[in-house]
């Protein structure tokens, strides 16, 4: 059942003043037209406060001390869940068959840390995991997979690795069957525990450094399909943030429909394999 968003006093002055808040804080941008979306989508949070009004709300989330917790709401109400496995495999591909080799063949290579910046359900680095374990690399090179995303309702669901149909749409029945548990009762697929006890999870809110920091000291960040919500002023403020603490030569992976030439002079686009990928330039701080 919908909500009627008309019954909240809606106002063009409420809705650009929360749209503004959402943007700074989220890096969501709803312009163009969405500020009808962004009020369906917070609407239900409005009602359950009990206020009668988007300035209501605009007004806890920005002088309320205790509105921390209602800004995790908010990130669930707004996330986007649409992934699944095997998604855009070019740019895994180009990490398995080309970065890593080269990551361990230099003389006294530590450690790859790989970042999945905005994991959802999971889907992107039980991907990135399984590719590495199909290419022998989880069992002979030391390898770190983390996932981070800003919703707590969508780590909820990586953390119980358990998935349907909808998420295996391009993935192999062989790969299912290797990495994968039936639960009929359910109609559900499990996902291998010794493979997802590979993934370390958390919170992150990539418009807040403070939390982007110790995760961005990756060799390898994967930011893919998330940028395309983001303002130009919000991807240029995640990219500084990536370049700020990304470990050389550090690589970043965004979404093919995803271009960042016009807005960071950080990275450097490069051809790797069949994929193109952000590589760190060298010297930039």
């Amino acid at each position: 059942m919908g909500v009627n968003t008309g019954s909240l006093g809606v106002t063009g002055g409420a809705d650009r003043l929360l749209r503004d808040l959402i943007h700074e804080r989220t890096g969501l941008f709803f312009d163009n037209g969405k500020g009808d979306i962004l009020a369906d989508k917070l609407s239900p949070l409005v009602i359950e406060r009990g206020f009668t009004s988007l300035l209501d709300y605009y007004y806890l989330l920005k002088y309320d001390e205790a509105a921390q917790d209602e800004w995790l709401n908010v990130m669930n109400a707004l996330s986007v869940q649409e992934t699944y496995f095997w998604r855009e495999m070019d740019q895994v591909r180009a990490l398995v068959e080309w970065v890593v080799p080269r990551w361990f063949a230099a003389p006294g290579a530590g450690p790859l840390k790989i970042w999945s910046a905005a994991c959802a359900t999971g889907e992107e680095p039980l991907t990135i995991a399984m590719a590495l374990d199909e290419a022998g690399w989880l069992g002979r090179a030391p390898i770190e997979i983390h996932a981070s995303d800003a919703s707590t309702a969508a780590l909820a669901k990586a953390r119980r690795g358990v998935y349907r149909e909808r998420s295996f749409r391009n993935l192999s029945a062989e790969l299912r069957a290797n990495y994968f548990t039936h639960e009929a009762a359910t109609k559900t697929w499990r996902i291998d525990a010794k493979l997802h006890a590979r993934i370390k999870w958390g919170v992150v809110n990539l418009m807040n450094e403070a939390e982007v920091a110790p995760w961005a000291a990756a060799n390898v960040i994967f930011c893919r399909n998330v940028f395309i919500y983001f303002s130009d002023q919000t991807i240029g403020r995640t990219v500084r943030s990536f370049a700020a603490h990304i470990r050389p030569p550090g690589y970043l992976f965004v979404a093919a429909s995803e271009s960042l030439l016009r807005l960071t002079a950080d990275f450097e686009l490069q051809e790797i394999g069949s994929a193109f990928v952000y590589v760190k330039r060298p010297g930039r701080v």
